[in-house]
């Protein structure tokens, strides 16, 4: 596979080390377009075999991944009983590569869920942005984030992002545990740089089976993916998301300026439930 094909994502390799720039203006958005990218992309990383960690980040000061695309989601059908979209993740979350997530803008529903499934996210101060905005749009979260988050905080602070839809910075989300560490803007990228390529240093073998092992410890994942999925699909049947959708389409809603304060949206929409 020649990754320079891709139009959205650019990937260099250093020290047994891939970095990974998301650069899809105005606002990464995980559109049709990127996501095709990121199905083609996943794949590859998992078999590559000229590195062994994958560092992800953004040609974009402001935005990691603004979130995923609302225009096309509606309900899926699977044999799997998971969406492509969830096994994607899933396969992110479980390739035989340590994988970073560097995030110094903002990451919000799919955005935030695509760091979820790497193995270690870190938060630039005063620019990284992280929520779960889906239910203020009638939507249940259906890109894993519904099981990513109890397992790396708990309920209540799961719930807690997934119902109240609020942005958190890079320090409150260091201390609820949705990501490793706050870090300063001017820290984070020599910080990263640093971890990334003393884990490749080590041998290939030992991280891969302490990967194996670390994710043992987290049973029942498809299982809980295969609910996401039906309670994602049934929501649809009430026709909230369709309608909110089109509110927030309507005014504006998926373009840079709404983004930049995506958590206000929630009170304009509190009258259409």
């Amino acid at each position: 596979m020649n990754t320079e094909d891709f139009k959205l994502i650019k990937v260099s390799i250093k020290k047994q080390v891939a970095w990974v720039t998301i650069d899809h203006p105005p606002i990464n958005l995980m559109d049709p377009e990127l996501r095709a990218e990121f199905n083609a992309l996943v794949p590859y990383l998992a078999e590559a075999s000229d590195f062994k960690v994958v560092v992800f980040q953004s040609g974009n000061p402001e935005f990691f991944i603004a979130h995923g695309d609302i225009k096309p989601i509606g309900p899926n059908k699977s044999e799997l009983g998971i969406s492509s979209n969830q096994a994607m993740k899933e396969l992110l979350r479980t390739m035989p590569k340590v994988t970073i997530a560097k995030i110094e803008g903002r990451a919000r529903g799919g955005g935030a869920e695509t760091a979820l499934a790497m193995d270690m996210r870190f938060a630039a101060r005063g620019r990284a942005i992280l929520s779960q905005p889906e239910v203020m749009l009638g939507l249940v979260p259906p890109g894993t984030a519904t099981q990513r988050l109890p397992r790396l905080m708990g309920r209540s602070r799961a719930l807690e992002i997934l119902l109240g839809c609020e942005d958190f910075d890079a320090d409150l989300a260091e201390r609820y545990g949705f990501v490793n560490r706050a870090l300063n803007a001017d820290e984070i990228g020599p910080f990263v740089e640093r971890l990334a390529t003393r884990i490749a240093s080590f041998p290939t073998e030992t991280l891969l089976l302490t990967k194996k092992a670390v994710l043992s410890a987290e049973s029942g994942v498809l299982e809980g993916l295969q609910q996401e999925f039906h309670c994602s699909n049934e929501n649809h049947r009430y026709g909230h998301f369709a309608r909110r959708r089109d509110i927030y389409l309507g005014a504006g809603g998926q373009t840079r300026e709404a983004e930049l304060d995506l958590a206000a949206w929630a009170d304009r929409l509190a009258d259409h439930s």
